[in-house]
């Protein structure tokens, strides 16, 4: 773990070493403190020479001068780089989530993924400033002060190092206890954040059910969760804090109390008695920073351990090596006896044998959970099938890049996502670089020429979160004018209308036709009335597909597609 830690360190070397050699610079040159104040009381003050005093003086304000400036240069600097590398792996965790196939995010809690991306990283990057750091400042510290401790009597030097391999027991032992504790802390965090997340989002069926009792339950419960794993992290650092007090105020009282001894029998001066309590002080610094290291290095190891778990996670879906790019295509398709599972236990797909010609619509009706939702999804490789193959223009989906096969893939839902921001900034959503033109024309073959020219600021308009200020009709326009400007070969129309009034949807149905014109087009549908003009309907039951013709034909076979019909028109 730790040679995959360093790792991250390599982009900013000079940085590091920056940082890291200023640190070590500060820490050797305080220890230069006490070696003067032992020579002013022994030699200078003995002399009365107050010339050299001033000089003395002057030279050790220097050397404070020279320190903050090393401080400035440790904290700002340092900071820095641990920034850098939060910044990095944010990047690198948030790349990771993009690949990860739709199957990945069925069983993940949005609230879990922002912690990590949030969170535990910020902990991370605190121990990749602080930790190489102080871990060399403290040894440097403690060797350098030993060392001229040593230098002035050996004995004294001996009875204040022996409380040191009492804390450094104490540092392995609760550092392990609270790196155990902080997992189990983020672990709660996910779920905290989770909650609110959900909350928060359905804060309007929450009112509409008048369920802000029961929420605010739900919320209380995960509060105190996360607020008991929180106090057992401070009983811990409590605990850990108040043992080592107590130790470094020893090595403290030892120093005094053998130096008094020392120099009463004449073994050190006073000079040297005095410089070894400052020594002492010097020496006991660092150890109380154990205190701050037990409290934020059990963080960023456990936040870096969920970061590495979460990055071992490959994606189960991913490109092969000589994938190539998915060159234009027409639109024809095929699937060739394809199986598709969740589970091993549980077959959604068995043996889908369909094919479609370029600019064909076919229409997939059925029960809900037959399948018809994931025929679609496994074309643009969402859910990767687990037997037979499925190609288009005559090419195996899997031998091309998922970003070349998706490029030439539009999708229209029921569920519309926008993203929060304005009504242009979605529209082009379909086209990053897309002209004010291309604009302009996609909001004409769209219908959305009226609600621009109701809006207070047009296209630029702030939208709100997931379009909350759109009508759900406007929304699909939206979805309608952005998959204009994809312009795609093959679209997938995922019950698009079927949450619409009659009224916008026979609106939306003619943007819809417009947008379907001369494309290979595959329609989920529950509403039989607006899929009359598919060239084909496909009926899909548990067992497969069922049946598969125009309406008429399906009307005449009189079988499941005819009472689906008449379930719909003749009740």
């Amino acid at each position: 773990m730790l040679k995959q830690f360093f790792s991250y360190y390599r982009p900013y070397k000079k940085l590091f070493y920056l940082d890291f050699g200023c640190a070590i610079l500060a820490a050797t040159l305080e220890l230069a403190f006490p070696v003067v104040v032992n020579r002013v009381i022994n030699r200078l003050l003995p002399s009365g020479n107050w010339s050299l005093i001033v000089i003395v003086s002057l030279l050790l304000l220097l050397l404070y001068m020279v320190n903050t400036v090393l401080q400035y240069i440790v904290v700002y600097f340092g900071h820095t780089l641990g920034v850098n590398i939060e910044t990095d792996m944010r990047r690198e965790l948030y790349s990771h989530l993009q690949k990860q196939p739709f199957g990945y995010y069925d069983n993940k809690k949005t609230g879990k993924l922002m912690a990590r991306l949030t969170t535990d990283l910020f902990e991370i990057s605190e121990v990749a400033h602080h930790g190489p750091e102080d871990i060399f400042i403290t040894l440097i510290t403690l060797i350098g002060a030993f060392g001229i401790m040593l230098t002035i009597h050996v004995k004294l030097a001996i009875a204040t190092f022996i409380m040191i391999p009492f804390i450094m027991i104490a540092l392995i032992i609760f550092n392990k206890k609270m790196t155990h504790v902080n997992i189990e802390i983020f672990r709660n965090l996910g779920n905290f954040n989770a909650g609110i997340e959900a909350s928060v989002s359905g804060i309007r069926e929450v009112q509409a059910f008048a369920n802000e009792k029961y929420e605010a339950g739900r919320f209380e419960m995960l509060n105190q969760t996360y607020r008991k794993s929180k106090i057992l992290f401070y009983k811990m650092m409590g605990i850990s804090s108040s043992y080592n007090y107590f130790l470094i105020r020893l090595i403290n009282l030892f120093a005094l109390f053998f130096g008094a001894f020392y120099t009463i029998r004449g073994e050190i001066n006073y000079g040297e008695f005095v410089a070894f309590i400052l020594l002492a002080n010097i020496f006991v610094r660092p150890i109380e920073k154990v205190n701050t290291m037990i409290e934020s290095y059990p963080k960023g190891i456990a936040g870096f351990k969920r970061f590495r778990e979460e990055l071992g996670k490959k994606p189960s879906i991913q490109d092969k090596l000589d994938a190539k790019d998915l060159p234009p295509v027409e639109g024809t398709i095929q699937y060739k006896n394809v199986s598709f599972w969740y589970d091993s236990t549980n077959k959604v797909l068995e043996r889908i044998d369909l094919s479609i010609t370029q600019g064909e619509t076919i229409a997939f009706v059925g029960p809900s959970g037959a399948g018809k939702t994931t025929i679609c999804n496994l074309l643009p490789r969402f859910y990767e099938i687990n037997e037979g193959e499925i190609l288009i223009d005559g090419i195996n989906i899997q031998d091309v890049t998922m970003q070349s096969l998706r490029k030439q893939i539009g999708i229209v839902q029921q569920d519309v996502f926008l993203f929060p921001g304005s009504l242009r900034e979605n529209i082009r959503y379909g086209k990053l670089d897309a002209s004010e033109e291309e604009i302009t024309e996609v909001v004409r073959l769209a219908h959305l020429e009226q609600v621009v020219l109701d809006m207070p600021e047009g296209l630029d308009t702030i939208i709100g979160e997931r379009g909350v200020k759109l009508s759900g009709g406007q929304k699909q326009r939206v979805s309608i004018a952005r998959m204009f400007l994809k312009n795609p070969a093959i679209l997938i129309l995922d019950e698009a209308t079927s949450a619409l009034d009659t009224e916008t949807e026979q609106a939306i149905q003619g943007s819809l036709n417009s947008l379907s014109a001369g494309r290979t087009t595959l329609i989920i549908a529950h509403r039989l009335a607006t899929i009359k003009h598919a060239t084909r309907i496909v009926v899909v039951n548990e067992t497969g597909i069922a049946e598969e013709g125009s309406h008429k034909e399906l009307m005449a076979l009189d079988g499941t597609y005819r009472r689906l019909y008449e379930a719909q028109f003749l009740n």
